[in-house]
């Protein structure tokens, strides 16, 4: 398996990294991105993508940490990003729920993620919270040829939208909520996602999946509870998922399995 979604460098995941990593190990996570959401988690995600093999770093500023950056982020974020280790841009996008950032000043950092994903050819790793519409209409404004390259992160929207971010050519990743009892609406969005473009993650520590959520930190080795339930709901065997999820993070990441 392959997590597409972690926090690794969040302080009550940094200091079990070891046994964080052999844990997953165990559970057959094969690789890992460690996602930013500033400078100094962008510089620490590249820092333990470069300590380990089977991790991935993302460089970023999140929706919600926007209004916080200093005139010198954006550079800071643009020379961390022609990095090898680093395979994606972001943790981006928009975020209405909380609403600490004025949503123009998140479309201007969003649209400038969408330009820095197309000048590298790294996928953006996207935000969307309450928000669906104006995910989507920055789409239309900065896609290229019809196309913008990334993952829906912990994916929670409509069919609807999951079809026209599809249509762009985004994968769709799916977290812990995909578990919860009360999800059999995205249930059965995850059911109608092509093979090719489906993607799973935790988001550690958060969005720990049933039948552990409420009870601890969340970390890459559950990834295998939304893989179960995936299979489960899409009719598939788990080792199809663990197949077709992988190959896909692979592909969207463009790392080559000796790379892991």
């Amino acid at each position: 398996m392959f997590d597409t979604h972690a926090h690794l460098t969040d302080p009550q995941l940094l200091e079990i990294e070891s046994d964080l990593l052999d844990r997953a190990t165990q559970a057959g996570v094969l690789g890992m991105v460690a996602v930013a959401t500033d400078v100094n988690s962008s510089l620490a995600c590249l820092k333990m993508a470069e300590r380990h093999n089977q991790v991935f770093a993302s460089v970023g500023i999140h929706p919600n940490d926007c209004h916080l950056a200093q005139a010198t982020d954006w550079g800071a974020i643009q020379q961390l990003a022609q990095n090898p280790r680093v395979v994606a841009i972001g943790e981006t996008g928009l975020d209405r729920h909380w609403d600490i950032s004025p949503i123009e000043l998140q479309n201007e950092w969003f649209d400038q993620h969408i330009a820095l994903s197309f000048e590298l050819q790294k996928p953006l790793i996207v935000h969307m919270r309450d928000c669906e519409a104006d995910i989507l209409q920055s789409f239309r404004r900065n896609q290229r040829d019809g196309r913008i390259l990334g993952v829906m992160h912990s994916f929670t929207g409509t069919w609807e939208t999951a079809q026209e971010c599809l249509e762009f050519g985004m994968y769709i990743s799916f977290a812990g909520m995909v578990t919860f009892k009360n999800a059999a609406d995205l249930r059965d969005v995850a059911t109608r996602v092509p093979s090719d473009r489906l993607l799973i993650e935790t988001d550690a520590p958060y969005l720990t999946p049933h039948p552990h959520r409420g009870k601890r930190p969340n970390e890459p080795a559950m990834v295998r509870f939304t893989a179960d339930c995936l299979a489960e709901c899409r009719g598939e065997s788990i080792e199809e998922i663990q197949k077709k999820t992988t190959l896909n993070a692979q592909r969207i990441f463009q790392i080559s399995p000796s790379a892991e």
